[in-house]
């Protein structure tokens, strides 16, 4: 479906590297995620893609069609919805939509199947300005503008940033019946929870590949032994992790600290942790995560 050859991206005359020698190929009908933090790369990528962004070198195709050479193609097929939510504020819910199927001459009736779970939500606000959606509301409708056209590959740069953890479950759950439709979705996203909804997943980090894979292959094949520390005197047990003789990482991971450590001796851990005068903690080996393989990949970078 989307095959990326040895892209690279530069800003500020060479500068600033967004994407080194990225390679990459993702199948039709794949939900592929591209995980990373802010300035990964991320963001460049998706434009590249929907032919928005030229890359200083390397080639992008879909479908067979190049990005640049068939810009007009590619952008006939592809659904768009970049991060900042880019509608026309002013015009309502429905002006919105009406507006974006005459672009691609699209026939709302034809294709209301794709978009009729999300615009039941929003058809009781049909008259609304688009500005004055909730940020839930915003994404959903961003969503049906770039369904509307009935598009082979969905491209959706961190569409649940910003938005409350219900729209985004809603979004998400979207997403998979969309999937299920047949639509091919390249979907960014900093949150890790997300990437274990993915089919597959590329780690980035400073436009370089760390990793890619399903979610449990990359997990499985870290060979992380990841100890999860639980303390009601959690600052003072971050502190007195940083100085551990044997420490690797540590980080926090819900009510718990997520700790790396060279020897994987836990009860000397156990006994190190005392000797610092905490006493209320317990240790547990878990298994890795997809945010405990990236936070390991990112300090062996």
């Amino acid at each position: 479906m989307i095959e990326i050859i040895n892209i690279k991206k530069t800003y500020n005359k060479g500068s600033v590297v967004a994407l080194n020698d990225f390679h990459l190929s993702i199948q039709q009908g794949e939900l592929f995620g591209l995980i990373g933090p802010d300035g990964a790369g991320k963001t460049s990528l998706i434009r590249i893609i929907s032919s928005l962004l030229l890359p200083d070198r390397g080639s992008v195709t879909v479908l067979g069609h190049d990005v640049v050479k068939e810009y007009e193609y590619i952008r006939s097929i592809i659904g768009y919805m970049p991060g900042k939510f880019s509608l026309y504020q002013d015009l309502s819910v429905e002006e919105n939509l009406n507006f974006f199927a005459k672009v691609f001459n699209a026939d709302i009736q034809k294709n209301y199947h794709l978009i009729k779970e999300l615009y039941d939500q929003l058809s009781p606000f049909k008259n609304r300005r688009a500005g004055k959606l909730s940020g839930g509301m915003k994404q959903k409708l961003a969503l049906c503008c770039a369904l509307i056209h009935e598009p082979k590959l969905l491209l959706l740069d961190e569409p649940t940033t910003g938005v409350d953890p219900v729209s985004r479950k809603e979004f998400w759950d979207m997403l998979l019946r969309l999937k299920a439709k047949g639509i091919t979705i390249l979907v960014s996203t900093p949150y890790m929870d997300e990437a274990t909804l993915c089919d597959r997943v590329v780690l980035i980090q400073e436009g370089k590949i760390l990793d890619i894979g399903t979610p449990d292959e990359i997990c499985n094949k870290s060979g992380l032994f990841i100890f999860a520390i639980k303390s009601s005197e959690e600052y003072k047990l971050i502190k007195a992790l940083q100085l551990y003789e044997n420490i690797v990482s540590a980080y926090s991971f819900g009510n718990h600290i997520h700790t790396q450590i060279k020897d994987q001796d836990p009860d000397k851990l156990n006994q190190y942790l005392i000797g610092c005068g905490i006493h209320d903690f317990s240790i547990e080996r878990v298994k890795p995560g997809i945010e405990d393989v990236f936070m390991h990949k990112m300090v062996a970078a």
